[in-house]
């Protein structure tokens, strides 16, 4: 399950370990397993709605929550590979959960005893929705696949990372670059699945559909299998959540010490005899309060290194491992209600292309391949980002990200503020065209072509680009090395949140405002309005995100000491390695 031990190699042999060339597996992963996952978040409320007779309601509640579970459960997977398996155990097992609810959902699709009949082929007195056992089988393979995908996402980001050395600066270059590739790879896997894999599904059978997401998943787990002598692989190093408690159960019990001034006489390890690399984070001034978990009460015992157990003395790097988490949960909290905005434009601006001319040179596009714009945008702005802006950047600042994370989040969130003031705009002209040509109550496509919604997606392409990569890899390098997977979940969380919130901000905004958005016509609905409130809200949350990115202190980047029996030079010759 995870048994660590030092192995001492030939430093010819620990070179080719890692780099780009276990990176490639990642990749590869990455994009096969989103390109089944996305295009299930884009077809989904078609089947719910078409083939299992739910009603419009009941099909977007189970979209968002799928969508939601499927990031907010990395938070699981992230613990499973801190504590218990190492990242290519949980990409390998979580993968396989994963192929098994697609193939639960192609055999559902495939035999029609398992769906209920289709309301297009009855009268409407004998349209029923799914029962129950028709039901179980659907859920159960949804939620394999979310459980799955959940513990690759917390998973499989850390494992391509753990590829490059962050302290030795060529690798770090490399790591940074890492980051954007990794957002390619997802990227062009789901341009591939809402364009080819949802129209198969829309014209050759959802069976069809289906079983390629299946087979895709499979090729996803051979190709990181491929990988594994190359992979440097991690340790865990048991359960962070384990530690964060003992933290503040020790810090409780030692609240009437007094907090020493020099960190010397505070609790810490450093084991020149384990031979294996230990990180050692030195103390910071935020959170003072905590370092009372590391202060040793000498009155009842006369040895702190015997007598105290974890849940009365800490080490000063537990502590700060603590003070990190909880320095970083204001900035993912402050990036929430941008997610949130991105699921109105995969519902409201989805239902807006129902409305308007879909047509492209004769070939009608299907609704849920609307957001192929954004991904293309992205498709081409990431190279021009990697290859142009990070050098020049790297060059003023001389960071190796070109820029900080949190200067690339902030980016991002600016962008979505600008997208959601298109959007209004956009929605004002859509409304108005109806209005000229009097088919505000007609079913008819408007004279509007649908790719004028590519300016909002477009803009908000780009904010994912800098917003999503920025999370991930801010969280990777600020968590301590025993939290990354953890740390690297905690980024997809603000995905989860935002889709949770959507439909809470939809039902206060409709009960506020007397239902701008009640409506099934959206030529008579307030989408503009709705728009141009959460362009308000997102100017609002930005000055937030502000106020907690200036308040946020990175971690000191040489904190990682690698303490190993036979000083530096021996060193080099050895490696850590761990049994998968």
């Amino acid at each position: 399950m995870g048994i660590s031990r030092d192995v001492k190699i030939e430093s010819k042999p620990e070179r080719r370990l890692g780099g780009n060339r276990a990176a490639f597996f990642v990749y590869a992963m990455e994009g096969l397993e989103n390109m089944a996952f996305v295009c299930m978040i884009a077809s989904l409320m078609t089947y719910f709605s078409g083939y299992m007779n739910f009603s419009l309601t009941k099909s977007a509640t189970t979209l968002t929550n799928f969508v939601g579970t499927s990031f907010l459960v990395a938070l699981f997977g992230g613990f499973i590979c801190d504590t218990y398996w190492t990242r290519f155990k949980t990409c390998v097992l979580f993968g396989c959960a994963e192929f098994l609810g697609y193939a639960l959902l192609t055999v559902q699709a495939h035999f029609h005893q398992l769906r209920p009949i289709p309301c297009k082929d009855v009268s409407s007195d004998q349209c029923e929705a799914a029962d129950g056992s028709q039901s179980a089988i659907l859920f159960t393979g949804l939620y394999l696949i979310a459980f799955g995908t959940s513990g690759i996402k917390a998973a499989l980001p850390s494992l391509g990372a753990d590829q490059f050395d962050e302290n030795d600066p060529k690798e770090a270059i490399q790591l940074s670059s890492f980051f954007n590739w990794f957002l390619l790879s997802l990227t062009i896997g789901a341009i591939i699945g809402v364009t080819v894999i949802v129209w198969l599904s829309a014209n050759l059978g959802w069976d069809l559909g289906f079983g390629v997401c299946a087979i895709a998943v499979f090729f996803a787990i051979i190709f990181v299998g491929m990988g594994k002598s190359l992979y440097r692989n991690n340790v865990p190093k048991g359960s962070p959540l384990a530690r964060i408690a003992q933290v503040f159960v020790a810090a409780i019990r030692n609240r009437d010490l007094p907090i020493p001034e020099r960190a010397e006489e505070l609790h810490e390890i450093h084991d020149k005899e384990a031979g294996v690399k230990q990180e050692i984070l030195p103390r910071t001034g935020q959170f003072r309060f905590l370092d009372r978990a590391a202060i040793a009460n000498t009155t009842d015992c006369a040895s702190t290194s015997i007598n105290h157990g974890p849940w009365r003395l800490c080490t000063v790097t537990q502590v700060e491992e603590t003070k990190i988490l909880l320095r970083m949960l204001p900035v993912i909290l402050s990036t929430v209600f941008m997610n949130t905005c991105l699921a109105q434009l995969q519902t409201f601006s989805v239902q807006q292309s129902t409305t308007m001319d879909t047509n492209v040179f004769g070939f009608k596009v299907p609704g849920p391949s609307l957001p192929v714009i954004p991904l293309l945008f992205m498709f081409v702005m990431i190279p021009i980002y990697e290859r142009f802006f990070v050098p020049l950047a790297r060059k003023i600042t001389g960071i190796p990200t070109g820029i900080r994370h949190l200067q690339r989040v902030g980016v991002g969130l600016v962008l979505s503020v600008i997208s959601m003031a298109v959007s209004g705009v956009v929605e004002t002209w859509r409304k108005s065209v109806a209005i000229e040509h009097n088919m505000v109550d007609s079913t008819e496509p408007l004279p509007m072509s649908f790719l004028w919604l590519g300016f909002q997606f477009a803009i908000f392409g780009a904010a994912d680009m800098f917003t999503l990569v920025g999370l991930l890899e801010f969280f990777y390098a600020e968590s301590s090395a025993g939290m990354k997977s953890l740390g690297t979940a905690i980024s997809w969380c603000s995905v989860a949140f935002g889709y949770f919130l959507s439909s809470v901000v939809v039902q206060v905004v409709n009960k506020v405002t007397g239902g701008w958005l009640a409506s099934d016509n959206l030529n008579r609905d307030k989408l503009n309005y709705f728009y141009w409130l959460l362009a308000g809200i997102s100017t609002v949350n930005f000055g937030v995100y502000l106020t907690c990115a200036s308040w946020y202190r990175y971690k000191d980047r040489g904190a990682l000491n690698q303490i190993e029996n036979g000083g530096e030079d021996d060193a080099k010759g050895k490696v850590q390695m761990v049994e998968i």
